[in-house]
């Protein structure tokens, strides 16, 4: 059975671009069809970020509990009950899919399609023809075209490592129960967020991480921030290791490497958790039919208003292989409608795009690094404070962490704001706005800033550029 579907704009996939676009395209009331080949909501709701941060806070909760480092207020963490966990979590991934997704398109009035998409007809003049979840086919012909289809797990090309049933970020949620021992191959923002939740909730697990340090694209103050925190936490850190093989025999795993040192080492455990990045999903989309051009690691080529080499095919969101963030992916899906129908001629700036890892002490960063900062040409100035020195993390016992700012030494301005904190992801946005701004380290120092917040700790570490640590006061104006 065939039949034919007309629409203003048709999107492949229905994650947060695909919906930031359909709800753009229908304020203007321009027609919507949405095709998913799997769940609606994609990636954030379903498998990312939703479910994990509910894990992570389960697993903050319990290690608050066994802490106990508040004197007099003695607290205890008791076992966890895994399948209650599971299902909590799953229940507020559910709730969260209706309520800000299909429950959405509802009220918006656009049409879901449930089937495989794939680009059919010819450059100019393309079409979509979806194989329906329930049978026969269906041709829908628009007069833009957004690809959305974000991206999924990937695993390095390590000996032996395709034969075994490692886990990914995806499939580690939803274990059936609780290992006692975990590798995490890849130090960067998943695997720290997914290891030290692990690790709270009572798994021996250790990080294997190919570069020389973890979260190796932060500022190395805040790489070793996290690293002590881990190690404080019993969680085990290979750095600089090179992978050579990876194994499954009975019902445990075998890790093989060469650490830093040269030395062949061998690491048994009970579960494997591959983070080493995602990649787009392009694949059977028949993207060349249209003369849609791929670019590096399968994402789809996009110039910088997220139009692809055909004018009536666009992409949004994690499929361009761009930064990998809802709010990237949202920002992009209304772009593309502003830019596809009203001709806006919006292109994309990451000059203040934040990234926040959401492990404990959070990392956050927005703006240059140190690095970035010399190599466009800035004469550069950086400061670090420790948290140590900021009012609120005393009183609350935890000063783990610490501020760095980067300014141009000949104007004073702003470059970067990098955050080890527990409220790190709340205080950078204090940084997007002064980066906005244009704020010098001078403006930073004269604005109000109020007492006994973390967020203190960026007008402190402002501070730093003319007062050395020791001789900070909470008063000091």
């Amino acid at each position: 059975m065939s039949s034919d579907i007309t629409a203003d704009l048709a999107i492949i996939g229905s994650g947060s671009a695909a919906f930031a676009a359909a709800i753009a395209a229908r304020r203007k009331d321009l027609t919507v069809v949405m095709i998913e080949s799997g769940t609606v909501g994609g990636t954030c709701v379903n498998v990312g970020c939703v479910p994990s941060k509910a894990l992570l806070a389960t697993a903050s909760a319990r290690q608050s509990a066994a802490d106990s480092r508040f004197p007099g207020a003695a607290t205890d963490a008791a076992p966890v009950d895994w399948a209650a966990v599971r299902a909590a979590k799953d229940d507020l991934v559910a709730t969260m899919r209706e309520e800000k997704y299909t429950d959405l398109a509802a009220e918006y009035d656009w049409e879901i399609l449930h089937g495989t998409a794939r680009f059919t007809g010819t450059h100019e003049a393309p079409a979509v023809e979806v194989d329906l979840a329930g049978g026969g086919t269906q041709t829908v012909e628009a007069a833009h075209y957004l690809v959305a289809t974000g991206a999924s797990p990937w695993a390095p090309p390590i000996p032996g490592l395709a034969e075994t049933p490692y886990l990914t970020s995806t499939t580690a949620m939803d274990l059936e129960a609780l290992p006692e021992s975990m590798i995490v191959i890849g130090g960067n923002a998943i695997g720290l967020e997914q290891g030290q939740m692990f690790a709270r909730l009572g798994v021996q697990v250790t990080v294997i991480e190919a570069l020389d340090r973890l979260a190796p694209f932060e500022e190395p103050e805040l790489s070793e921030v996290i690293t002590e925190a881990f190690a404080a936490e019993g969680i085990g850190v290979v750095t600089g290791a090179s992978i050579t093989c990876a194994k499954f025999e009975g019902d445990a795993f075998a890790v093989a490497f060469t650490d830093v040192d040269g030395t062949d080492r061998k690491l048994d455990t009970g579960q494997l958790l591959v983070a080493t990045g995602r990649r787009p999903n392009t694949d059977g989309l028949g993207l060349d039919k249209v003369g849609v051009a791929l670019a590096e690691r399968g994402a789809v080529a996009v110039d910088a208003s997220l139009r692809t080499e055909n004018p009536r095919v666009w992409a949004a969101g994690d499929v361009t292989g761009y930064p990998q963030f809802v709010y990237n992916a949202a920002s992009g899906g209304t772009m593309v409608v502003a830019n596809a129908f009203d001709e806006a001629g919006k292109e994309v700036d990451y000059t203040r795009l934040p990234r926040v890892t959401f492990t404990s002490p959070a990392l956050a960063s927005v703006g240059l690094t140190d690095a970035q900062a010399v190599e466009a040409g800035f004469e550069c100035d950086c400061r670090t404070l420790p948290m140590s020195a900021v009012p609120r993390a005393i009183v609350n016992r935890d000063t783990t962490g610490a501020v760095k700012l980067v300014a141009d030494g000949e104007t004073g301005r702003l470059l970067g704001v990098h955050i080890a904190a527990e409220a790190a992801g709340d205080m950078i946005l204090a940084g997007i706005y002064a980066l906005r701004a244009g704020m010098t380290i001078e403006d930073m120092t004269d604005e109000w800033n109020p007492y006994l917040t973390e967020a203190e700790a960026i007008k402190l570490a402002a501070q730093t550029f003319t007062t050395d640590v020791a001789k900070l006061s909470c008063c000091a104006a």
